[in-house]
């Protein structure tokens, strides 16, 4: 087959995979897309043309499942709108490196096929690290609705992507072995136990209830009006508006409000009569709400937590940046280029926070916040000095729609609630906010684009998972072990 043939097969068959990812929900689809690709791994020789098709299927895939990138860029279109078709495209072609080197890797290793399991998969490790990580749309999350994701509290993200990556390695086998009967019986029962892992609820019990009832405001404030002084002053009031009205039918006076990320328009240092009133609002019970934090040498994108009147605040500032929105990577570079960050809101930029902490919430427990971006990266969740009793998540997704982007964010959330074994409280300015428990499940959530507020009893958190208590170790070690047993085969094959 022509090698542009191979290239458009391979993007469609990524294309195809990325419609395991919400909103569309499909992981059949991506199974079928890696085993078509893993198929086409089988017939490359040449390790550049091995490379290709991975590649290739990676373009494809992360054009798809990250066509959600388009949407920040129209907030202010007059200024940004030219540059989207670039960034989707050159994102996707980036993230796609990832993965065309993980095929190089596996052909150069051995003319047989099971190395590209190990190799995608420690190629998927690296995404979530390498130039500070961005390991969005992994395909272990397309998995999160059915029972299979709850393996994730066991082996984590990556290794949900090595199992996922052994079944599309066993259905790609050929039907041309002496066994071929045995071979298509194995096949397809492996298309059934995929079926029903990917599409059953999980089977775990409820998670018991405490006594404690956690408010969940959403304003409802779009990108483009919130920071406007007429709008702000609005968007205010509807918070405080929540924040003060009666318990919900059914639910006692909330023990915690939670506003979203970057809830008022007033940094921290200017913001000591509104923190007073949303204190006042609040009858004095703990409120956690977003806002930014100057200092002389940089801006944070800050959680605060206000105790009972009188009571100094607790700060948390976000450590994990976005790239182009928080902070310009090489940033010398860019200023000669003219380019400037989509969120960039002050002249020496964001800072980084020292990492992640756990606060404490009174009576509630401690909990570990995690501002917008951070919930993306499950071994930052992992890196908290102590376990918390539940997560909580601020996040502004209006810059990303009311589609694709806050769906698959949310995904993300219940994930990382499944591996650590913790309920997730997740506040977000335009939706979805819920509360999670534990195994991931929403038990009460608002919609996308309301403004409202919802009152929720907090889960109780389950025994530290495997995953929590481990992290990644265990897989690295496996994955350095399996390829230099690849390795050493092919050279006694020589």
């Amino acid at each position: 087959m022509p090698r542009t043939g191979r290239v458009a097969i391979a993007a469609g068959a990524g294309a195809l995979g990325a419609l395991g990812q919400a909103p569309v929900d499909q992981p059949m689809l991506l199974l079928l897309g890696l085993s078509l690709v893993f198929l086409m791994f089988r017939r490359q020789k040449r390790t550049r043309d091995a490379a290709l098709v991975g590649w290739s299927f990676g373009v494809g895939y992360f054009g798809v499942a990250l066509i959600w990138i388009l949407q920040p860029f129209q907030i202010d279109p007059e200024r940004h709108a030219w540059m989207a078709p670039f960034a989707l495209l050159l994102l996707s072609m980036g993230l796609a490196l990832f993965w065309g080197a993980a095929f190089w890797v596996a052909r150069r290793l051995s003319p047989r096929t099971w190395p590209l399991m190990l190799s995608w998969t420690a190629a998927e490790l690296l995404r979530a690290y390498v130039f500070t990580g961005f390991p969005w749309a992994s395909p272990s999350q397309a998995l999160v609705n059915g029972a299979a994701g709850q393996a994730l509290a066991w082996v984590g993200p990556y290794g949900l992507v090595l199992w996922l990556m052994s079944l599309a390695w066993i259905l790609s086998f050929p039907a041309i072995y002496r066994r071929r009967h045995l071979m298509r019986l194995a096949q397809a029962a492996v298309l059934v136990g995929a079926a029903l892992s990917f599409y059953l609820p999980p089977s775990a019990p409820n998670a018991p209830l405490s006594p404690h009832v956690v408010r969940l405001v959403q304003p409802n404030a779009e990108q483009h009006l919130k920071w406007q002084p007429d709008f702000a002053r609005m968007f205010f009031e509807r918070q405080l508006e929540f924040t003060a009205a009666p318990p919900q039918a059914g639910t006692s006076t909330p023990d915690l409000t939670i506003w979203p990320e970057t809830a008022i328009a007033w940094a921290y240092e200017d913001a000591g009569p509104a923190l007073d009133i949303i204190t006042a609002a609040a009858d004095g019970a703990p409120v956690a709400l977003g806002l930014l934090r100057r200092t002389d040498a940089a801006l944070f994108n800050s959680m605060v937590v206000l105790g009972r009147p009188g009571a100094e605040p607790q700060i948390y500032d976000k450590h994990h940046l976005v790239p182009f929105g928080e902070y310009i990577p090489f940033s010398s570079l860019a200023d000669r280029l003219g380019l400037i960050g989509l969120a960039q809101v002050s002249p020496v930029g964001f800072g980084a926070g020292p990492g992640p902490r756990t606060l404490d919430f009174g009576a509630l427990g401690r909990g570990l916040p995690l501002i917008c971006y951070e919930a993306v990266f499950p071994h930052d969740v992992n890196a908290a000095p102590e376990r918390a009793d539940f997560i909580v998540q601020i996040t502004n997704d209006a810059w990303f729609g009311r589609d694709i982007g806050p769906q698959q964010h949310l995904a993300q959330a219940r994930m990382r609630a499944i591996e650590q074994g913790l309920p997730l409280m997740r506040a977000a300015n335009t939706g979805i906010s819920a509360m999670i428990d534990p195994h991931g499940r929403i038990l009460h959530s608002l919609p996308m684009g309301e403004a409202g507020f919802m009152d929720a009893p907090l889960p109780l958190p389950r025994a530290p998972t495997l995953y929590s208590r481990s992290g990644d170790l265990p897989l690295v070690l496996l994955l350095c072990v399996g390829l230099v047993v690849a390795r050493l085969h092919r050279t006694v094959l020589k």
